[in-house]
């Protein structure tokens, strides 16, 4: 199984070993909210520029939603979700720290609406999904084969069905990941060394390549 090392963004300026990062909401009922996380091993929330394509692909979408949130770290997509009018949200990080943050700062916003799960994120997804999930976010770390090895997992064990929507980051010099038929590339685009994709699973298998 590979390590679960946070990842380093490969822009930026990384905050100082043993700090406190921060995050800003950019959208939805705590827009402009300010929330803290510990700074462990140099994780960084996705960039706000990337979360507002993203969240402007979802947004008819999110209202009642339940959102799985893979290798959350500071939690910033699911929170962000939330804010946004998601109905429920999965939170999975192997990092006790985050975890913990992740709880004081559902807390802090007085949402019931967060689930948090310190755990391995393959052992998470290798047990049957309870019920598939509306949208699903994994921001992997990078370089560690995380795509190939969980993606499997979460057509296999039930995490998705038709209609449930995959956001995927990943390194932009490397190929797209192979994903199951029935996923279709719904949009995607390259930010610097960041390539970001959304996902539909469909009723059908695929004809040929996602375009």
């Amino acid at each position: 199984m590979p390590r679960q090392s946070r990842k380093i963004r490969p822009s930026g300026r990384r905050h100082q070993p043993h700090g406190q990062g921060e995050l800003r909401i950019i959208g939805g009922d705590w827009r402009s909210r300010v929330l803290r996380f510990p700074d462990e091993g140099g994780v960084r929330p996705t960039p706000a520029r990337t979360r507002e394509t993203l969240f402007n692909w979802l947004q008819f979408h999110l209202p009642g939603s339940h959102c799985l949130d893979l290798f959350s770290g500071s939690g910033v997509l699911g929170l962000e979700a939330l804010s946004r009018g998601a109905d429920r949200v999965t939170f999975v990080d192997h990092t006790p720290a985050l975890a913990r943050a992740l709880r004081d700062n559902l807390r802090l916003l007085k949402s019931d609406r967060g689930d948090v799960f310190c755990e391995d994120v393959q052992a998470f997804l290798q047990q049957p999904a309870d019920r598939a999930m509306d949208i699903l976010f994994m921001d992997a770390p990078f370089r560690q084969g995380w795509l190939e090895t969980l993606v499997p997992l979460m057509a296999e064990n039930g995490w998705v069905a038709p209609g449930s929507r995959i956001y995927l980051e990943y390194e932009s010099d490397r190929a797209a990941p192979a994903v199951p038929e029935r996923w279709h590339l719904h949009r995607s685009k390259t930010a610097g060394q960041v390539t970001y994709a959304l996902y539909q699973v469909s009723e059908h298998q695929a004809a040929g390549r996602n375009e």
